[in-house]
């Protein structure tokens, strides 16, 4: 077998400079126009999307809220039961009269320091009415 022998390539590059700035790429019509109802389309799908992302965090962020006004209703239902049970306990006329006497030292009146009255001919009573503001209010 013989062998042969390679001839020895020399290649030679050159650079050219193309200007192509002048060149002008016409889109087709039809082309553009799917480009737009495909990117509008996309557009509306992310606008429901972030709407429905916005009502399901705004969602749970009112059950947290709610959550946490229930726990204070029941706080200020407790409060106010201990309130109205300390409330009745200062009213308890036992309770007044025992304070009377042991720290006022007022004592019942003797039937001699009593006097009743009698009211003048003609003269008109006057109805006293007490009135009890709403609870509510």
């Amino acid at each position: 077998m013989k062998r042969r022998k390679k001839a020895a390539h020399t290649e030679f590059h050159t650079v050219k400079r193309i200007d192509n700035s002048r060149l002008v790429h016409h889109a087709e019509p039809v082309r553009l126009q799917g480009f737009y109802k495909t990117a509008g389309l996309g557009a509306i799908v992310a606008a429901f999307l972030m709407f429905y992302v916005y009502q399901h965090f705004r969602c749970i962020d009112l059950s947290f809220q709610l959550e946490d006004l229930r726990a204070r209703q029941t706080k200020m239902s407790a409060l106010n039961s201990e309130l109205r049970l300390e409330i009745e306990g200062l009213r308890d006329p036992r309770r007044i009269d025992a304070i009377a006497r042991r720290q006022l030292g007022l004592t019942e009146p003797l039937p001699t320091q009593v006097q009743e009255f009698e009211s003048p001919a003609g003269a008109e009573v006057a109805v006293v009415r007490y009135v009890r503001a709403n609870r509510a209010q």
